[in-house]
């Protein structure tokens, strides 16, 4: 089993996360028992202290599949945004799995299907903190 990479996530996009696990019913929450364990493991920083290369909430992120060699470009968004073409929900495992990565970093994810996806961060086309928009 490979190691997990280090992640950073800022300080409002951990409380806003913690705020919707904290919503779930007890059986729902189980499900994102991955997110809540990135959570804990993350460095937290202050949103204006974030690096530029890192993937936050409202990033939009390309990446690859490692396997299929494919290349996505989503937005990472809370359940209220997701649905909307090209984007895709922190609570999805592909959303959990981006969460605080920085560009060149890749991890292991585990699936619904019971397989693992190993995904590369590539770009970040847009980051809110560096962008300067830290109340999104």
């Amino acid at each position: 089993m490979s190691t997990k990479p280090p992640i950073v996530i800022s300080r409002l996009d951990l409380e806003r996360i913690e705020a919707l696990l904290e919503r779930m019913p007890p059986v729902q929450a189980v499900q994102h028992a991955g997110l809540r364990a990135e959570l804990d493991r993350a460095d937290v920083l202050e949103p204006s202290a974030m690096p530029v290369d890192v993937v936050t909430m409202n990033s939009v992120v390309t990446f690859e599949d490692e396997d299929s060699h494919d290349e996505l470009t989503v937005s990472l968004v809370y359940p209220s945004g997701a649905g909307a073409p090209g984007t895709v929900s922190i609570l999805a495992p592909v959303g959990s799995a981006l969460l605080g990565l920085a560009v060149g970093q890749h991890i292991e994810w585990p699936m619904p299907d019971g397989y693992k996806r190993s995904l590369r961060v590539l770009d970040i086309a847009y980051q809110p903190e560096a962008s300067g928009d830290l109340h999104r």
